[in-house]
């Protein structure tokens, strides 16, 4: 990971910190607008660090919607704040803040905080992908347990209606915080409209698919036999009954 720049919101002004605030190009009635956001929130500053960049400026994140930095409250509090990008095709971030919370309160996602229109502030991840996390991880009783949790957590999601829809390309959905807590995140086109396929996508990702993540995971757990897998998997999606989902549980793990 690269060094670090912590800067108050008033610097934000300056370049390469305004085109990141306002990205991809900063536009100064823009800026002074996000900036009484920022003071709104109660955000006195911002550090510019993790393996993302944006404008060769270093960053937790970089999607097609918002950037993530780390902001810090009055109290000292580090979140993790997400930037309304301005080519992102999205007028606000009042979708993403209404899916989060509906997730909050099955357990799902980091804690949201507060929103506004081009700022969405939620609990801090402090940790690695998942898929990083299990190249340094072999243990089989750690790694079954958090597998585990990560299928519990798209169960709950399923059972509520919650589709996150990005499931399918997991590595960038999946954290592990500092003590080995999964969380799913980043939940901008979930939905509560369309048919759920939470535990399927996460299930093909880490069991079925051909990339190097099921081989990881079988590289601990021992090797299962996918065709059982799949089987077990369309019987799921037929019937999305606890029962199916602890004969997936079974099966997979």
């Amino acid at each position: 990971m690269r060094p670090l720049v912590k800067l108050p919101i008033e610097k934000l002004v300056e370049e390469p910190y305004a085109s990141i605030l306002c990205y991809p190009h900063a536009k100064p009635l823009e800026v002074e607008s996000r900036l009484l956001e920022l003071k709104d929130l109660g955000v006195v500053a911002v550090e510019f660090t993790g393996d993302g960049s944006a404008a060769s400026i270093p960053v937790l994140g970089k999607g097609y919607v918002g950037i993530v930095v780390v902001a810090y409250l009055k109290g000292g509090e580090r979140l993790a704040l997400k930037m309304r990008r301005l080519d992102g095709g999205r007028d606000d971030f009042f979708h993403e803040a209404d899916m989060l919370q509906r997730a909050n309160k099955i357990e799902v996602g980091p804690k949201f905080v507060a929103v506004t229109k081009n700022f969405l502030l939620s609990q801090l991840v402090d940790g690695d992908l998942l898929v990083d996390w299990l190249f340094n991880h072999k243990e089989k009783v750690t790694v079954r347990c958090v597998l585990e949790d990560v299928l519990e957590q798209c169960w709950r999601l399923d059972e509520v209606g919650l589709d996150h829809g990005e499931l399918s390309k997991a590595p960038r959905h999946l954290l592990m915080d500092k003590v080995g807590k999964p969380f799913i995140v980043d939940f901008e086109t979930a939905s509560i409209k369309r048919r759920v396929a939470n535990v399927t996508s996460v299930c093909q990702y880490l069991f079925v698919g051909n990339s190097y993540v099921p081989r990881l995971v079988w590289e601990v757990l021992g090797e299962k036999n996918r065709d059982k897998i799949v089987e077990v998997l369309r019987n799921y999606k037929k019937e999305r009954s606890r029962v199916c989902f602890d004969t997936l549980l079974q099966v997979c793990l």
